[in-house]
């Protein structure tokens, strides 16, 4: 616990293991200055682009506007083949097929799905996070 300014006792926050485990510095350039867009856009087909509404790869923040931008984390997938789903349902319609121990970019988790990508051009989807490989 550490002490605030009114001497209130807090807890500290922790970072977990993959906390400093980022790509983008090292991969892609990233945006400067006042990102914005100047004019419509053509919405990508869905599995192809890593965006979302609420969420993209930070890669692609000079050409298309999501509420939040992620830094993503490489993984890597199982030793099993993966086919991304295009939704986070098992009976979902299937996108790409990623070769097991093929290198892959983590962007968000929600419960037992990942959603992942193989660069800031895609492919993207979902899997199930039992389909990486453990944590590195």
């Amino acid at each position: 616990m550490r002490e605030s300014a009114r001497g209130v006792k807090r807890p500290q926050r922790s970072q977990p293991d993959f906390a400093h485990s980022v790509t983008a510095p090292a991969r892609y350039s990233l945006p400067e200055g006042i990102v914005g867009l100047k004019g419509p856009v053509d919405k990508p087909a869905p599995g192809t682009l890593p965006l979302r509404g609420d969420l993209a790869h930070v890669a692609l923040a000079d050409r298309y506007l999501a509420a939040h931008y992620v830094i993503p984390h490489v993984r890597t997938i199982g030793s099993a083949p993966a086919t991304l789903k295009l939704t986070m349902r098992d009976d979902a319609d299937d996108g790409a097929t990623l070769a097991a121990g093929q290198e892959i970019e983590l962007l968000d988790c929600a419960g037992d799905w990942a959603w992942i990508a193989c660069g800031p051009e895609g492919p993207s989807g979902y899997v199930r996070l039992g389909m990486l490989a453990p944590g590195q």
